[in-house]
């Protein structure tokens, strides 16, 4: 990333995690400002990660080659709005994570402007994400580079031809999470109605979902093959993916992914 600075317009989690996954990657502090309405928020990311920070977006905009949109998405609007004369004039890259806020949005709000906008999941802000991301045109080889390394620095990132795949993104890495969550709480229920104690139950259903997704990243085969590998005909496991297969999970996983996916497209447009 050169010497570039790096904004932030928005100091919430995300942001935060960005700002502290750039920092454990070799980025130094000084090249990174963030502006936040709270001045609690901001005595907080200074004292946390010994960045700039102002409440200012126009200071922040002023300064840097890089400027990360990390607000809401219903407040996106004004945030940009506010900011669409010193965004024209200085051509910084634009790299939005608001979800549902598309380019032609940006473009309104903002004005003509490199942008990339960006898909990420709540596990980044564990550095453990998944993000998709999509650049208009006008955007460099070497600004993708750098917003490469900007969301790399919090997990995988994954580029897309079309802006429309990140429906697909929002629906299956996005919301995915909270699927995986749903899973364990109904994993947890189920072993604590099997007599076993919650906080025993919750330790062994989290270590169990953790040691999956360890196996399935490390191993050479695909989760099909390990799938099988566990399930002895006539089995335990193969008791339980029975009831599991009649009930149709494998559908109505299928159709709540498509679920995700309409209910993005409907917000983007």
């Amino acid at each position: 990333m050169a010497q570039q600075l790096i904004g932030f317009i928005g100091a919430g989690n995300m942001a935060n995690s960005l700002a502290g996954g750039m920092i454990a990657k070799g980025i130094r502090p000084a090249r990174i400002w963030m502006s936040d309405p709270s001045r609690d928020r901001l005595d907080e990311v200074a004292q946390l990660h010994r960045v700039h920070v102002t409440e200012d977006n126009l200071e922040v905009a002023r300064r840097v080659d890089v400027l990360v949109l990390a607000v809401k998405p219903q407040v996106m609007g004004d945030a940009c709005a506010a900011l669409r004369e010193v965004i024209e004039e200085r051509q910084p890259l634009i790299i939005s994570i608001a979800a549902g806020v598309t380019v032609e949005n940006l473009r309104h709000w903002l004005g003509d402007a490199p942008i990339v906008r960006c898909m990420p999941n709540t596990p980044a802000l564990v550095q453990a994400g998944a993000t998709g991301l999509y650049a208009a045109a006008g955007v460099s080889a070497a600004q993708k580079e750098m917003a490469s390394q900007i969301l790399g620095a919090v997990g995988l990132t994954f580029w897309f031809d079309e802006e429309k795949e990140l429906d697909a993104v929002t629906a299956v890495s996005g919301s995915g999470p909270a699927y995986f969550f749903l899973l364990m709480e109904s994993l947890i229920d189920a072993a604590v109605s099997q007599g076993l104690p919650p906080a025993t139950a919750r330790q062994l259903v989290l270590q169990t979902a953790w040691g999956a997704a360890q196996l399935a990243i490390t191993s050479e085969v695909g989760p099909d093959v390990l799938r099988q590998r566990v399930t002895s005909p006539g089995g335990t496991t193969a008791a339980a993916l029975g009831v599991f297969e009649e009930a149709g999970f494998r559908e109505q996983v299928q159709a709540a992914v498509a679920a995700a996916r309409e209910r993005s497209e409907e917000l983007a447009g």
